[in-house]
């Protein structure tokens, strides 16, 4: 099932898609003339993408061209593609703009699987769509004159259970129109979660028996099964990459599963390709991190399962880049993904304390709750040097900090007083008890905490989407069990800790040590063989696999997985493109300036540029805008930027106009080719927009926004610049 994080994900991209404000006059420059529901998303046009599987989807048209980017659109809603399926059903509205389908599908790019039943503010452009759907629906077939009303019921009247209301009306839906598989397809899906995961199953196998390459059934195989039995959607994740190779998510979603069984090779390679092959599509499409939802997601479960295999280096150079990745300054940090948590994941598994204690590897936490989960991993770090007087008075610290935060103080809501711990804070509580000799005290926090998470994994509720822990408490409890001698009770939780994360390396390391220390040498060299399969791309040097082989067991790789894997080599990815996000680089840009003379890029290579689309020197707010940015003037220049502002004026205008005062220099992109090829033009409704661009010295585009007001965070980019 998807998690919790992954939703907020989603709802979070859907507020990147609703940085204009809801308008009711659509006739304001740079704004839709449909109204204020079109003033968000991609904006400019479409083109036929490959590799999404075949899901056509009928629907009452005249037009040939808008069924086939319809059936597009439908392959990218099955995909989780959500802005590029409305992209494609801008167009067909652009061709059709009172088909009600189309309306419909708009509709679905936000009222989906991950968001129904939500009642966030980003929605409701979603709810405006189906609401002119709805308008239109009268005279529609009654197939899909059902669609509209199934979303209706369950979007619009206010229900309190809006899942089981599209259940029941996409069931009524299939029964009426057997052939329908998408029906089917939408059916098997919002049913993940509501009753019997083997009945979905037959369900979504009905569909497969007729198209067996459909990716919308394939992809729901794998949240239907996923934490409930997920060797069952093995089959599909072999099958749905195959058949959606252009998604990333077709990709990414395999490599939960192989994840959560332990075939970590595979695993890798799924989310590998997912996360290049979505980086190419963002940097051939001019998209940011930040506006493509499951980058984030990406990035952060690959650099988990790099952990996995021991590649250290990797996955915390990854963790780096996801930090570094430009974000979104319309959107509160403590309410995004909290892209610091992959890194301190990774530094305290591969015991970097040094570089937890540096002051600069970890930068500062944006909320309080991650503040008491880095100070965690300091006391742990602090521990581990030898500094435990320090270690305490930060603790303590800590521990005074939760006592405010479940008092409500300082104007915060108060926690609930039964709300656990995060395993990081009470294993640092632990250890604490343990390095002052306490160990049964010690032995007791961990325990405790180890039976919660127990509890949160048996509900579904732990946050294992990647998991934030950096291992499984009862791992650290047999750790401790070893550590004091008592490896029958260490073997016991490992045991345990290994069904949790199955192939753990920290796990089979510690089972082949206290098998060997017990004498049974047998038993540590098959899990001595089986952390050399696992690990057997690991980056050298790392404990558990030196302290394995100091053992001499004479062990040979052995994988222990439900299904053959290949051997994860990123080298054999590199035609996917990278897997890291880099800037990439700016479009061409061949423009006028107020001499008449070619502005180019090239002209300022070696300095930053602020490339700033505007309207005209007659809409109030690009004027506001250009103010703003033309006041902190020489902060830019001191940071070795140039600001070039473009619009269709012609060079002998902005000789004349009042902007030509100001120290920006103003161009002129007289046929709007630049504002096409920086994405800002609205390609449905032929008109210019706003968008501001930051591109470093060497070219590349750090950061951009596009919408139907301008940008006004001026220090902002100053912010942003600084930090290269």
């Amino acid at each position: 099932m998807m998690s919790s994080v992954s939703r907020s994900l989603l709802a979070i991209s859907l507020g990147c898609l609703m940085i204009s404000p809801v308008l009711a006059d659509g006739n304001r420059l740079g704004h839709s003339k449909h109204g204020s529901a079109f003033d968000a998303g991609l904006r400019s046009k479409p083109w036929v993408m490959e590799g999404l599987g075949d899901a056509p989807f009928p629907i009452t048209t005249e037009s040939a061209e808008v069924q086939r980017w319809y059936n597009q659109a439908n392959a990218l809603l099955h995909n989780f593609w959500f802005e590029e399926a409305e992209r494609s059903l801008r167009w067909c509205h652009k061709l059709e703009p009172d088909n009600a389908m189309v309306y419909f599908g708009l509709a679905r790019c936000g009222l989906n699987w991950f968001t129904m039943g939500s009642q966030g503010p980003e929605l409701q452009r979603y709810k405006d769509f189906l609401i002119e759907a709805v308008k239109r629906k009268e005279g529609l077939p009654v197939r899909e004159r059902m669609y509209i009303e199934a979303w209706e019921a369950a979007c619009l009247r206010g229900e309190e259970k809006p899942v089981e209301v599209i259940v029941q009306k996409l069931s009524q839906l299939s029964v009426k129109y057997p052939d329908d598989i998408e029906a089917k397809a939408l059916l098997g899906l919002f049913n993940i979660g509501y009753g019997s995961p083997l009945a979905n199953d037959a369900l979504l196998m009905s569909i497969l028996n007729l198209s067996p390459m459909h990716p919308g059934a394939h992809h729901a195989r794998i949240h239907n099964w996923d934490g409930v039995s997920s060797e069952q959607a093995i089959n599909s994740c072999e099958l749905y990459g195959k058949a959606a190779p252009g998604a990333g998510h077709s990709l990414h979603m395999p490599g939960h599963i192989y994840s959560k069984v332990g075939m970590w090779h595979e695993a890798a390679i799924a989310m590998d390709s997912a996360t290049r092959v979505e980086l190419s599509y963002m940097n051939n499409r001019l998209a940011l991190p930040y506006e493509t939802w499951n980058y984030a997601h990406n990035r952060d479960y690959l650099c988990y399962i790099q952990e996995q295999l021991g590649r250290a280096e990797e996955s915390i150079q990854g963790a780096k880049d996801l930090i570094a990745a430009p974000g979104n300054p319309e959107m509160n940090p403590a309410d995004g993904y909290w892209t610091q948590f992959p890194l301190l994941r990774a530094l305290v598994k591969f015991e970097r304390w040094e570089e937890i204690l540096d002051g600069k590897t970890l930068m500062a936490a944006n909320d309080p709750f991650a503040g008491m989960m880095f100070g965690s991993a300091e006391v742990i770090a602090l521990l581990k040097t030898n500094r435990k007087a320090e270690a305490k008075e930060k603790m303590r610290g800590i521990e005074m900090m939760l006592v405010q935060m479940k008092k409500g103080q300082g104007g915060e809501e108060a926690l609930p007083a039964e709300l656990p711990l995060p395993n990081i804070i009470q294993v640092a509580q632990a250890w604490i008890k343990i390095s002052d000799g306490d160990r049964l005290g010690g032995l007791s926090i961990l325990m405790a905490a180890a039976a919660e998470e127990r509890k949160a994994r048996e509900s579904h509720s732990y946050p294992n989407d990647p998991p934030f822990d950096p291992w499984p408490v009862m791992r650290l409890v047999a750790d401790v069990f070893a550590d004091g001698g008592d490896h029958r009770a260490a073997i016991d939780a490992y045991e345990v800790a290994l069904k949790q994360e199955p192939n753990d390396a920290w796990c089979l390391a510690g089972l082949a040590k206290s098998w060997t220390a017990l004498g049974n040498r047998v038993l540590a060299r098959e899990y001595a063989g089986q952390l050399l399969a696992v690990w057997s791309g690991a980056n050298p040097g790392l404990k558990p696999i030196t302290d394995v082989l100091a053992l001499n067991l004479d062990a040979v790789a052995k994988p222990v997985t439900p299904r053959p894997e290949r051997a994860y080599d990123p080298a054999k990815l590199d035609h996917l493109g990278p897997s890291n996000w880099k800037p990439f680089a700016a479009p061409k840009l061949a423009a006028v300036g107020v001499d008449g003379k070619a502005v180019k890029l090239e002209d300022y290579r070696g300095k930053n540029v602020l490339l700033v689309f505007y309207l005209s020197d007659q809409c109030v707010h690009c004027v506001e805008q250009l103010a703003a940015i033309n006041s902190k003037m020489s902060q830019f220049e001191a940071m070795n930027t140039v600001v070039l502002a473009c619009s269709s004026d012609s060079p002998e205008k902005n000789r004349s106009n009042d902007l030509s005062s100001f120290g920006l220099k103003l161009i002129s992109d007289k046929d709007h080719e630049n504002a096409r090829r920086f994405a800002s033009y609205d390609d449905f409704e032929d008109m210019e927009l706003h968008s501001t661009i930051l591109i470093d010295s060497a070219g590349r585009v750090r950061w951009k926004q596009t919408g139907g007001d301008p940008f006004m965070k001026i220090d902002y980019l100053l912010a942003e610049i600084g930090r290269w």
